[in-house]
């Protein structure tokens, strides 16, 4: 698994996701928005990325008129919202990679710069993390009740799955980008609902750090994940089993 998926579970565990529930519906209506806009319409059926960004949505619980209201903003086109990307090193040189939609350009690079160069890191030119991330597709899901996991696994194999993961009752599924649609869909085929459905940055490599090192890097991405601006964070912290007691025994 990931460190980026590792720290999701473990924020998981500490009900960290919860009390962020208003910012996470945020970032959802976000890309609602911008999927009509640059994904071709208010049609579901015919615009691709609004169909995932709406099935993310459903997966996280949004009211359904909330997702009503963000497709209608951006079928008036009275959003400027800008896709935006920012690279960069925290404590110890591990990459760090963020994902932003915004409508305002200055505010939100400021706001990025200024989190890099608090946390004691620094921002990159666009591509320098390259050669440490590769795109690929994620899944996260319940595993429905009565589910025979193996058959269920094998499935998922069939249909591109590279690496799957379980924790409790989650499964995390990660393939190549190429194999995205087709996962998906053999998933939507199997009924399932993934809570996450979307194109990641897997790092190629991981940085080690001490607890203390790895504790600033962390806080680091929660600042950045506090930014309405911010979409997604990908690092390459690698979750030691030392860092991962660590965090769960502060629940």
């Amino acid at each position: 698994m990931s460190g980026h998926s590792k720290w999701s579970t473990i924020k998981r565990k500490k009900g960290a996701l919860d009390s962020k529930r208003s910012k996470i519906f945020s970032r959802l209506s976000k890309e609602i928005t911008i999927a009509v806009k640059e994904g071709g319409g208010a049609d579901i059926e015919a615009n691709a990325r609004l169909r995932l960004a709406v099935q993310n949505a459903k997966g996280q619980n949004m009211p359904k008129d909330v997702i009503e209201r963000a497709i209608n903003r951006g079928d008036k086109d009275d959003s400027n919202l800008v896709e935006m990307n920012f690279e960069g090193y925290g404590v110890g040189g591990v990459a760090i990679f963020v994902e932003c939609l915004s409508d305002n350009n200055n505010r939100t690079v400021g706001a990025i710069r200024a989190i890099f160069t608090k946390a004691g890191g620094s921002l990159g030119t666009n591509g320098s993390l390259g050669f440490i991330f590769d795109r690929k597709g994620g899944f996260e899901f319940l595993l429905p009740d009565g589910t025979d996991r193996d058959e269920l696994e094998l499935d998922l194999i069939e249909a591109g799955a590279e690496a799957m993961e379980v924790d409790n009752t989650y499964l995390t599924v990660t393939c190549a980008m190429e194999d995205f649609g087709a996962l998906h869909k053999k998933l939507q085929n199997l009924e399932i609902t993934p809570e996450k459905a979307e194109l990641q940055r897997i790092p190629t490599l991981y940085k080690a750090l001490s607890i203390e090192e790895s504790r600033k890097v962390l806080r680091m991405i929660d600042d950045f994940e506090d930014n309405d601006d911010v979409q997604n964070v990908w690092h390459n912290l690698e979750m030691t089993d030392e860092l991962q007691e660590a965090l769960t025994a502060e629940e």
